[in-house]
C-alpha cells in the first residue's frame, strides 16, 4: 500500500506522510460507521445540535494551528484561513440554533386523526472533497449532514490529508460518538467500492465536472442519491451605471480570493462598453496593488496555486485565449506553482479564458455593446453556479433574474455562500444544494406518516 505525501506548495518542503488504507481497514471503517448509525440516528435533535457549540469551541481554541495547518497545505494566504475557520464557526452557531425547527415533523392536514412528514436521517453518508477550501467544503457538509442524524465518511483531496484527519479529531474532541465521522485515506480506484458497500446510502461531492459525472454513474448503478457541487465559470456583469467608487475592491476580491481558486469567483467580467476603458484601467490598478509573498505572513493577499501542476492548466489556459486574440493586459508571469495575478482583455467566446473554468488569478474582461449584449453573454456558459451584476438600477436587474439559469445571483455584492442561503448550481456546476434548510434536507428520508384512532 503506497503512501501519501504531503508538501507545502510555497516551499516544497514535504509536511508529512500518511500511510493509505488497506481495503481491509476501509471495510472496518464502513462497519463502524453503519453501527454508530444505529444508535446516533436515536438522538433528539437537541442532543445532536448542542454538540456544535463544542464543534465551534474546539474550533476556536485551535484557530491559530488549523489555519497554518491549511496555508501549509494548499498555499491559503494565512489571514484568509483564519476566516475560513470563523466561517465553519459561524456555521456552527446558524444549525445549532436552527436545526430542532428546521428538521421538525411537517404537520399536514388530511382525513387522517394525523398526518404529517417526519425526516429521518438515511445512514452513512460518503464525501468526496476538494483541497480549495479544505476546512469549509468538509463542514458545510458535515454539520447539517451529522446534525441530520446521519454519519458521514470523508474522501479528501490527498494534498490537504493533514486537514482531513484533523477535521475527523476535532468531532472527536467535541464528544461525537466514534465512527459518527471518519477520514479515508484512499485512492480514487477504492471509491466504486466504497460506493457500492451497502452501508453507503449517498454521496456528495465537489470537484470537478469530471468527478461529479464518475461518482453520480457509479451511484446511479446502485440508485444511490448524489448532490454535486462542480466548476463555476461565473459572470460578473458590469453595467454603465455600475458605482466602481463603492465596488470596485469587492470586484478585484471576487476574482482574486483565495489566489484565485475558488468555483464560485468571478471569472469573467462583462463590461458595457461605455465604461469599458475606465473599468480596465481601475481594475488593474487594484490588482498590481495585491501583495504576493510568503502566505504564512500576515500581509499576504496573494499566495501560491496549490500544487504546480494546477498552474501547468491555468498557463496553458491563458497561452491558447492568447494565441485565440486575446491581449496580457498585466501579468502573467509564473514562477512554479505561483501565478501573477493576470489580467486579460479582448477576451471573446471560443478562448479558454470565456468558455472555461479558470482555477487561479486570472481575470477575463469583456466587452459588451449594452445591458442586453452582457446578459446573453453572461448566459452563454455550460456552467451555472452565481452571477454577480453591478448597477444603480436595481429594479431592472431584478427583472433580469429570470434570464441568468445559475443558481445564485447577486447584485452589488460577490457572489458567496452563507449558512442561511442555499448554494448550489445547475448545468455543468451540478444539482443538489447544501447549507440552509435545503442542505440538511438533502440527506433524509422524507417519510409520510398517516395516522387514525
Amino acid at each position: 500500500m503506497s503512501d501519501i505525501t504531503t508538501q507545502n506548495p510555497y516551499t516544497n518542503k514535504v509536511i508529512d506522510t500518511y500511510q493509505k488504507f488497506s481495503d481491509a481497514k476501509v471495510k472496518n471503517v464502513l462497519k463502524t460507521a453503519k453501527q454508530t448509525f444505529n444508535t446516533w440516528k436515536l438522538e433528539s435533535i437537541d442532543a445532536r445540535a448542542k454538540l456544535l457549540d463544542k464543534v465551534a469551541n474546539t474550533l476556536h481554541q485551535n484557530i491559530e494551528k488549523y489555519s497554518l495547518l491549511i496555508t501549509n497545505e494548499m498555499g491559503k494566504p494565512i489571514s484568509e484561513s483564519r476566516a475560513e475557520i470563523e466561517k465553519c464557526m459561524f456555521l456552527c452557531d446558524f444549525y445549532r440554533k436552527n436545526a430542532e425547527d428546521l428538521l421538525a415533523d411537517e404537520i399536514i392536514k388530511t382525513e387522517a386523526t394525523e398526518s404529517f412528514i417526519s425526516y429521518d436521517p438515511l445512514g452513512t453518508i460518503l464525501a468526496v472533497m476538494p483541497w480549495n477550501y479544505p476546512f469549509w467544503q468538509v463542514m458545510r457538509f458535515a454539520i447539517p449532514t451529522l446534525t441530520a442524524g446521519n454519519t458521514a465518511l470523508l474522501k479528501h483531496a490527498s494534498n490537504v490529508s493533514g486537514c482531513a484527519l484533523i477535521i475527523e479529531d476535532i468531532f472527536i474532541k467535541s464528544g461525537y460518538p466514534k465512527g459518527c465521522f471518519q477520514t479515508l485515506l484512499v485512492d480514487h480506484n477504492q471509491i466504486e467500492s466504497i460506493i457500492e458497500d451497502e452501508s453507503i446510502k449517498a454521496v456528495s461531492l465537489t470537484g470537478s465536472e469530471k468527478a461529479g459525472k464518475n461518482i453520480a454513474e457509479i451511484a446511479g448503478k446502485h440508485l444511490k442519491k448524489t448532490v454535486l457541487e462542480l466548476g463555476g465559470n461565473n459572470s460578473c456583469i458590469v453595467l454603465s451605471d455600475a458605482n466602481l467608487d463603492k465596488y470596485l475592491d469587492v470586484m478585484v476580491k471576487a476574482r482574486m480570493q483565495n489566489t484565485g481558486q475558488s468555483c464560485i469567483a468571478a471569472k469573467r467580467f462583462i463590461v458595457v462598453e461605455s465604461i469599458y476603458e475606465e473599468f480596465v484601467e481601475r481594475f488593474t490598478t487594484h490588482v498590481k496593488e495585491l501583495k504576493s509573498g510568503d502566505p504564512s505572513d500576515n500581509d499576504t493577499t496573494i499566495g501560491v496555486l496549490a500544487r504546480e501542476d494546477l498552474a501547468d492548466i491555468l498557463e496553458e489556459q491563458i497561452e491558447q485565449s492568447i494565441t485565440s486574440g486575446a491581449k496580457v493586459f498585466f501579468g502573467n508571469f509564473r514562477n512554479k506553482a505561483y501565478y501573477q495575478p493576470t489580467v486579460l482583455v479582448n477576451v471573446k467566446p471560443g478562448m479558454p479564458a470565456f468558455d472555461e473554468e479558470t482555477f487561479g488569478p486570472v481575470a477575463a474582461i469583456i466587452k459588451a455593446k449594452d445591458n442586453e449584449e452582457a446578459y446573453e453573454m453572461a448566459s452563454n456558459s455550460r456552467f451555472g453556479l452565481g452571477t454577480m451584476v453591478f448597477t444603480e438600477d436595481i429594479d431592472s436587474a431584478i427583472k433580469n433574474i429570470s434570464k441568468i439559469e445559475d443558481g445564485a445571483y447577486f447584485i452589488n455584492e460577490m457572489v458567496k455562500s452563507d449558512p442561511r442561503l442555499p448554494f448550489g448550481g445547475t448545468k455543468a456546476s451540478g444539482y443538489g444544494r447544501e447549507l440552509s434548510r435545503e442542505g440538511i434536507m438533502e440527506f433524509v428520508n422524507k417519510k409520510t406518516v398517516y395516522i387514525n384512532k
